[in-house]
């Protein structure tokens, strides 16, 4: 049988394929949340009273009593009946990047044989999963392994529908039983209440009188791709690692800019619709849908929500994603780089701040020279970017973001802000000491009197800065598409939440000096900017110039491997960041720093392990049978007395060599043992192993290009993100 059997019948068997059928009967309306558990429906089931404390919990933290908590459980649980479901389950964000669930039954038995359901007040609120059998960075071990998860009423339960049933799901903290935080929701709150807090301070001396509560939100701009699943099963590197380990630049890639917002193909769309069906029943507000730049990619955006829901979302959209792409054929692809040469995808986190009373504190109004609320917390977004650069650098560091960062497709490793004209010339005149009038962007005319005038931003689109300003909110376009979003949530928040209290500390020294609002706003960022505004960058940030210029010149740091990134987790100033603003305590950032470090070894030495085990299994006996078949033409050749060019055997022959010599040295590498340190043993696998891998990968793919097709193993890129 030909090496290449499973890929052509992979091929044939996509080929015949058409979309899956799927019914879309129902309206928005009909099917919008139908699967949670929000306040329109506790609103029905529940006591005026009960009704009333759980909205006030949800919407302003206030505690809940264990009698409000009992009514809930009992409504959740009858409406949960209602629609079949027999299980519920804790689910829970560990510092995985993915989640965690363990199912129970509603069901009791009593003495005489016969079950009932029953679901109660300490049921809902706590849980008791094992705490050492996560990651926890030495908070937890086998000898001492308890942990708890917590309802988290802000969050809605809701209940997941699969084929093999459904299941009631309430969004919970996860802790240890000393207290420390053991999962991403904890701290993200915790970023929130110290970020409202903050903001208080500063809102209320600038006369504000009636100040709600204060969240920040999120908006994330998921990509990812689709693979078929033949291909994919034939791909051992995707299956185990999610991306491509080996595989040659097909002719085409995204060079002819024809696949970014292009027609849908048909059984993508029906697998689209599909999933946003699934969502829009778990209450989550999928907006936008389009191709991406590279073939095979896509996006899915949704609306704005509040952070500690859209980080549930997310995460729920992903779990989505992957299981509907099974059902249709696909493989849903997170990795941030799973094909070489092409883009690869980030998850664009949009974040602002605001609340009921004052509204988006991020949004500048049409004079954003006189918004000083506006002013304050813009500048204080400044600083905290160039203050805690590194950490932003860290909480986006993980092995498969590094391969994205710094390519000219995804914002560079270098921490910078983009404000857009409007808003830089506005703080250059706050470093001048005054605040002047400027230009709002105009009215776009085309010049054609069927299209009619539109106004038109104040700022242009930077798509090289990694925080960019985008018109009432920064959008983090660093972030990974695989990574959850409560990292790069918890730094943003709790930057924030310094950098307004550093505001609030200046300006009430202004304010009781006598000095007026305005004036004292101008005093203090004018001292912020002299401090912090090296961080501000309009240019290209994919030029040499600017990393040259933004390290040596401006003092930013260049951070290009997560090895470089997560030893800042460390850092004195950090450190005292998130004690001072009571997010996290040492202990449990410093096992935030040794889970994230091992994940990073580990995937590395994953894929080192794949490169070996496929260029010796898969790859080197392609390239034997080829040279096999040659020889064997060769000789025949010669018996008719025709003689054949020599090169290309010649060229495998070398490459296979080469290729088997480099595999070699990469499995001497990783029997290495004994660093002195983690920092020392990430370095290693970012320079040592990951420059052995590139070195078998570069023998591979050349071999690649010369073997016969009929022989080559694995699946092309031609043919994976193309073929759909």
């Amino acid at each position: 049988m030909s090496g290449n059997a499973p890929r052509l019948h992979a091929v044939n068997k996509i080929t015949s394929r058409v979309p899956n059928e799927v019914e879309m009967t129902e309206s928005l309306d009909d099917i919008w949340a139908i699967d949670v558990f929000n306040l329109a429906k506790m609103e029905k089931a529940l006591s005026k009273g009960a009704f009333e404390s759980i909205k006030k919990t949800i919407q302003t933290g206030d505690s809940l009593s264990e009698e409000v908590a009992d009514e809930v459980a009992t409504a959740m649980k009858d409406w949960a009946l209602s629609k079949g479901v027999k299980f519920f389950s804790h689910i829970f964000y560990p510092m995985t990047n993915a989640t965690a669930e363990k199912h129970d039954a509603f069901i009791v038995t009593d003495f005489d044989g016969g079950a009932i359901s029953k679901f109660n007040g300490s049921l809902l609120i706590k849980g008791e999963p094992d705490g050492s059998s996560f990651p926890n960075g030495g908070i937890r071990v086998t000898n001492a392994a308890r942990g708890y998860t917590a309802w988290d009423p802000s969050s809605p339960a809701y209940v997941m529908q699969t084929e093999n049933g459904a299941t009631l799901m309430i969004p919970c903290v996860f802790a240890s039983w000393t207290g420390e935080a053991l999962d991403k929701k904890i701290p993200l709150l915790r970023s929130n209440a110290a970020m409202n807090k903050s903001a208080q301070k500063v809102l209320s001396l600038m006369g504000e009188s009636e100040i709600a509560p204060l969240n920040s939100s999120c908006g994330a701009e998921q990509e990812y791709f689709l693979v078929d699943a033949q291909f994919a099963l034939a791909r051992p590197d995707l299956l185990l690692a999610g991306r491509t380990l080996f595989g040659a630049s097909p002719a085409k890639g995204q060079e002819f800019d024809d696949h970014y917002f292009g027609a849908i193909p048909s059984r993508v769309q029906v697998y689209m619709q599909d999933a946003e069906d699934q969502l829009y029943r778990l209450g989550i507000p999928a907006k936008t849908h389009h191709n991406e730049v590279a073939p095979g990619q896509f996006e899915i955006a949704p609306y704005f929500e509040a952070a500690n829901v859209a980080a549930d979302h997310q995460q729920l959209l992903m779990t989505v994603l992957q299981n509907t792409a099974k059902e249709h054929g696909f493989i849903c692809l997170m990795h941030e780089k799973p094909f070489a040469g092409i883009n690869g995808s980030g998850k664009h986190v949009n974040w602002s701040v605001g609340n009921s009373t004052q509204g988006n504190l991020l949004d500048p109004g049409n004079t954003p020279e006189e918004n000083l609320n506006f002013l304050l917390f813009c500048g204080a977004v400044i600083r905290g970017v160039h203050k805690y650069g590194p950490l932003l650098r860290a909480v986006i560091a993980s092995s498969s973001n590094d391969h994205r960062l710094g390519a000219n497709e995804a914002p560079p490793a270098i921490l910078s802000v983009y404000l857009g004209s409007q808003l830089e010339e506005i703080f250059d005149g706050i470093k001048a000491g005054e605040l002047s009038p400027t230009d709002d962007g105009g009215v776009m005319d085309l010049g054609l009197s069927q299209i009619i005038n539109f106004k038109r931003d104040s700022g242009d689109r930077n798509r090289t800065s990694p925080f960019a300003f985008t018109g009432n909110r920064f959008e983090f376009r660093a972030v990974g598409s695989s990574q959850s979003v409560s990292g790069p949530l918890i730094a943003m928040n709790t930057m924030l939440a310094d950098s307004l209290d550093w505001i609030a500390e200046k300006l009430e020294a202004e304010l009781n000096s006598g000095t007026d609002k305005t004036a004292a706003v101008i005093a203090v960022l004018k001292e912020l900017m002299a401090e912090h505004g090296n961080a501000v960058f309009g240019g290209d940030g994919y030029s040499s110039e600017w990393h040259e210029m933004a390290v040596k010149e401006r003092g930013l740091k260049n951070l290009p491997t997560t090895a470089d990134a997560l030893p800042y987790l460390q850092d004195a100033e950090i450190i005292k960041l998130f004690e001072d603003t009571g997010v996290l305590s040492s202990v449990e950032l410093e096992s935030r720093y040794e889970i994230y470090a091992e994940q990073y070894v580990l995937s590395i030495e994953v894929e080192a392990k794949l490169v070996i085990n496929i260029a010796k299994t898969m790859i080197y006996p392609a390239a034997i049978s080829y040279l096999s078949s040659l020889a064997k033409a060769s000789s025949g050749m010669q018996a008719l007395g025709v003689s054949l060019d020599s090169t290309t055997a010649k060229t495998v022959t070398e490459e296979a060599n080469a290729m088997m010599v480099a595999v070699a040295e990469l499995s001497e590498a990783m029997e290495k043992e004994g660093f002195a340190s983690t920092d020392e043993h990430m370095q290693y696998c970012a320079t040592t192993i990951r420059g052995l891998m590139d070195k078998v990968r570069a023998h591979a793919d050349i071999l690649e290009c010369e073997v016969a097709d009929n022989l080559w193993p694995l699946p092309k890129y031609q043919e994976m993100l193309f073929i759909k």
